[in-house]
């Protein structure tokens, strides 16, 4: 008990936590991202993965119960160890240079909170579809499409067409997407060196890999806005 108490009142600890639940929370973003991919092989496709999840509760209910407490977790931890710091050094410096710490790892806080405000409008948005905040005019929870055996499936793809086809949306995304990446970068970096996985003999490999991780998250998501919004794609879906 006594060690638990140390561990979760120590910076160290709150290091632990962090990077354990950033790891948890970096996996289901790039699941996440494999998933919305999918509008790229078609209507058909998207809308089946879809379904499959809605017609899961016994297995999404747990997951986003899961996920609800890393991100609780994350972000208590990240507070906790931020006010852990400020303690240690009640004196600020009298000249600050913030040549050794990156632009990233500065803003490490204010990015995470950023994005966590963005997720919960990505969820009312496209999860509890919430119309007056989707900025179209339009019900989401109406996009269905029938199937052969006479049922309905929610129309997805059409649903993730109209949502990012509002240039508003799609920038502010896009806007959030790079803030995510750049928290990523920085975090997947960190959490090496909090685990011990980080020796010098490659580091600089490790560095490298969480930007690379952190660019292809980018991309990856920020293409599907991008597409919609500037290419036109699956506007025909909304006719």
């Amino acid at each position: 008990m006594n060690i638990a108490t140390r561990l979760f009142n120590s910076s160290l600890g709150m290091k632990y936590l962090m990077s354990i639940t950033g790891f948890g929370l970096a996996g289901f973003v790039i699941a996440h991202l494999i998933g919305n991919l999918q509008i790229f092989l078609g209507k058909d496709v998207i809308n089946r993965y879809g379904h499959f999840l809605q017609s899961n509760l016994e297995l999404i209910w747990p997951a986003r119960i899961a996920l609800l407490a890393m991100v609780i977790l994350h972000i208590w931890a990240a507070i906790r160890l931020s006010a852990l710091n400020r303690a240690a050094r009640p004196v600020s410096y009298k000249k600050w240079s913030p040549t050794a710490a990156s632009y990233a790892s500065r803003t490490m806080l204010m990015s995470g909170l950023i994005v966590f405000f963005f997720i919960i409008y990505h969820l009312l948005h496209f999860t509890v579809q919430v119309e007056a905040i989707n900025l179209t005019g339009q019900n989401f929870v109406t996009f269905s499409e029938p199937l052969p055996d006479g049922s309905t499936r929610h129309d997805v793809f059409r649903m993730m067409v109209a949502g990012f086809s509002n240039p508003i949306v799609s920038i502010f995304y896009i806007i959030a997407m790079a803030l995510l990446a750049l928290h990523l970068s920085h975090g997947l970096q960190a959490m090496f060196f909090s685990l011990g996985w980080k020796k010098r003999s490659y580091a600089g490999l490790l560095d490298g890999a969480a930007k690379a991780v952190a660019i292809f998250i980018f991309i990856g998501y920020v293409s599907i806005p991008i597409a919609i919004l500037f290419f036109k794609y699956g506007k025909e879906a909304l006719n």
